[in-house]
């Protein structure tokens, strides 16, 4: 079966106009993203930390039929507690207060177990799970005085399933899911809604890069890696990016108005797990 892009998925999800914060916006799933809200007429601010990568996203988002205001960018690396709020309150400056919240930015690096060390485990969290706080933080405390907001948090799969070669990696997530689940309790009478999704492996410019190299590696195509790779997978195929990006639009209209706390594999049952 074939998937659906946003750009086919014509119901009007009530997010015209409003002001959608994307950290890791330029690239990858975080770009799917942009691309589906700006669709949906709402304005995005893309926050990376790439001023090249940011300024080449706005460009292809306009060229596609954006309009030059409703697309900002801001630097930032979100590590750094302060240099997060700060790409905040140029966001909401530039553009209004944000309404939602989708965090995609930040990955740990693969590690095998035997190679890990205290330093490891410090970098895996400051990249995925600090990266996701800093920002969330401040902005989930501005939603609930407005009484409003949405917020997805983009957490890999490995946060279910340990993995020897990505235990820091995958313990961050996991620290990630509590912490949205958390969140979603602390704020639900506020008005706030945070949810989450567990990809699989997406067809990202990363994993591209990866059945390149593994291509390179045992002398085949990139066609034939792919397709030994996905061979093992349920649905005999990886996920595009715009189809996590249409899930995340929908947890963030008006139509999932009763759904908060949510953490949704899309591995696309590779984890047959609760």
């Amino acid at each position: 079966m074939r998937a659906y892009h946003y750009k086919e998925l014509h119901m009007d999800l009530g997010l015209k106009g409003e002001h959608v914060l994307i950290t890791g916006g330029s690239q990858g799933i975080g770009f799917a993203c942009a691309q589906a809200f700006v669709a949906q007429g709402a304005r995005v601010t893309l926050v990376a930390r790439n001023t090249e990568t940011l300024a080449k996203a706005r460009d292809q988002l306009i060229s596609e039929g954006a309009s030059a205001d409703q697309v900002h960018t801001v630097a930032a690396d979100l590590r750094d507690a302060n240099a997060a709020l700060q790409a905040l309150d140029k966001a909401e400056a530039q553009a209004g207060p944000v309404q939602v919240l989708v965090n995609s930015a930040g990955a740990a690096q693969r590690v095998p177990v035997d190679d890990l060390t205290p330093q490891a485990w410090h970098d895996a969290m400051q990249a995925k799970f600090f990266s996701y706080v800093h920002m969330t933080d401040p902005c989930i405390k501005r939603m609930g005085q407005r009484g409003k907001g949405s917020i997805v948090n983009i957490i890999g799969n490995g946060g279910k399933v340990a993995s020897p070669i990505h235990l820091a990696g995958g313990a961050a997530n996991a620290a990630l899911m509590l912490a949205t689940t958390g969140w979603a309790n602390a704020y639900a009478r506020r008005g706030v809604r945070v949810n989450g999704i567990n990809p699989g492996q997406t067809l990202t410019g990363r994993l591209q890069g990866r059945m390149q190299a593994l291509a390179k590696q045992e002398n085949i195509t990139p066609e034939q890696a792919q397709q030994r790779h996905t061979a093992d997978l349920p649905m005999g195929r990886f996920s595009e990016p715009s189809e996590i990006a249409n899930l995340v639009v929908f947890m963030c209209a008006a139509q999932s108005s009763y759904v908060t706390g949510a953490l949704v594999a899309m591995d696309g049952a590779l984890n047959p797990v609760i």
